[in-house]
């Protein structure tokens, strides 16, 4: 099928989206490794992973053999039922995670997994009431949505009651106008004016992404969550730590982002890069605040075979292939490239992010910092054109998330800051 018959189906039978990242939608035919192919056999090199999700490169052997093991086997069981796959994975999420986080529950996406974590915290502390992050985004359901403190994403007026939303630590966009580090990171010490005038005094939990992902990788400072979280507590509530994109290495250096900051979560969420593509979440917590769940819980889909056996196998690939040491030296080598490039190209007003996460800002004038959005717009024809796959986001849409495949190598990261340097260059002239 070509591109043409695609779309119109695409426009016949599918529910329309309004979030596109080129005059002319995509289709892909085909995957390998950190290659993407369109139905035409155009190649691009994916610095998207498919939103941070194709962990160890598009149809990895060891993980398709892996599926397709399974798949011959046993393809589904739902969470009524314990299988050999299930348990390890749960086994192998309470190693890798950081602190004394132990007793998972594996479902289907992200927004499952924020849904089962805010769930838990509310029967395990009896209070009702949530702290998330403006800039944050915590997925489609309307607890998610209501969670999420970007407006384009609250479809519909969505409101769930009992969830408070404190400033985002965005330094670039100060929300109070201040500078780091003279602030005195203000944005973390208001959240207890915020628990102390809009709650009852007492909160469940602070729900927080450690890099604010779908917010345009907005990336707090150090001292950030120890404050934030310190803070939480002392009212009664826990920390969840959403790891939906930080998660499994994509930060470098550890298995999970949070552990830059040294904050030990009560309860962590994971879903995206865990199976390479596969639908899979966990939430996972600490033995006693889990085992304060009470009441009956199943999922249909949740703890699939087919999926855990994907997420064990992207597990043990990234271990041999992709290890968080890795992800850090190839991670430096592309902030290094992309601050060359912002030193180049005035369009370029932030770089921010860790490991082969990172964020690049892009605004019109670095004084006013007026997003430069249909810059943008401009720069994605132009990657699109030259074969190279990058994503945006932040608030304003001028944000692009530039996040590889954990498998990416130096020349890889060469190959793609050549294609963004010609692209910038043709934004540039045309300015």
């Amino acid at each position: 099928m070509d591109t043409q018959a695609i779309l119109e189906k695409q426009r016949k039978y599918l529910w329309p989206s309004h979030l596109t990242y080129y005059r002319q939608p995509l289709p892909f035919a085909r995957g390998e490794g950190m290659h993407l192919y369109d139905v035409e056999g155009k190649e691009y090199l994916d610095f998207f992973a498919g939103i941070l999700t194709v962990s160890v490169g598009h149809c990895h052997p060891k993980v398709t053999e892996a599926l397709t093991r399974q798949v011959q086997t046993l393809v589904h069981t739902s969470t009524l039922y314990p299988h050999e796959s299930h348990v390890n994975l749960a086994e192998k999420l309470a190693e890798i995670t950081p602190g004394r986080l132990q007793k998972s529950y594996v479902l289907n996406s992200g927004t499952e997994a924020n849904e089962a974590a805010v769930m838990l915290a509310k029967a395990a502390t009896g209070a009702q009431e949530i702290i998330a992050l403006r800039h944050g985004y915590s997925g489609r359901s309307a607890l998610a949505m209501t969670l999420t403190g970007q407006s384009g994403w609250r479809i519909g007026g969505t409101h769930v009651v009992g969830i408070k939303h404190a400033m985002s630590p965005y330094c670039y966009r100060c929300s109070l106008k201040l500078t780091y580090p003279e602030c005195g990171v203000a944005c973390a010490e208001d959240i207890e004016e915020l628990v102390k005038t809009t709650t009852s005094g007492r909160v469940a939990a602070f729900l927080a992404e450690p890099i604010q992902g779908v917010g345009g990788f907005v990336t707090p400072p150090p001292e950030y969550f120890e404050i934030a979280v310190g803070i939480v507590r002392r009212y009664g509530g826990l920390f969840i730590c959403d790891e939906v994109q930080t998660g499994f290495g994509r930060t470098g250096k550890y298995w999970f982002g949070i552990e830059h900051w040294g904050v030990e979560p009560d309860i962590m969420t994971m879903a995206k890069g865990i199976a390479n593509g596969s639908p899979m979440a966990a939430t996972i917590a600490t033995p006693e605040v889990a085992d304060k769940l009470q009441g009956l819980t199943i999922s249909t889909f949740g703890g699939n075979p087919v999926s855990c056996t994907a997420a064990l196998a992207t597990i043990e690939v990234m271990e041999e292939e992709a290890s968080p040491a890795h992800v850090e030296e190839v991670g430096t080598h592309l902030r290094q490239g992309l601050e060359a490039l912002q030193e180049k190209y005035p369009l370029i007003g932030d770089v921010r992010g860790m490991g082969l996460m990172q964020g690049v800002e892009m605004v019109r004038d670095r004084k006013t910092k007026e997003p430069a959005t249909k810059e943008v717009a401009h720069l994605f024809e132009a990657t699109r054109e030259r074969g190279l796959i990058i994503g945006k986001g932040g608030l304003y849409g001028n944000a692009l998330r530039v996040a590889p495949p954990l498998i990416a190598t130096k020349d890889d990261v060469d190959q793609a800051l050549e294609i963004l340097d010609h692209a910038f260059a043709e934004v540039q002239e045309a300015v």
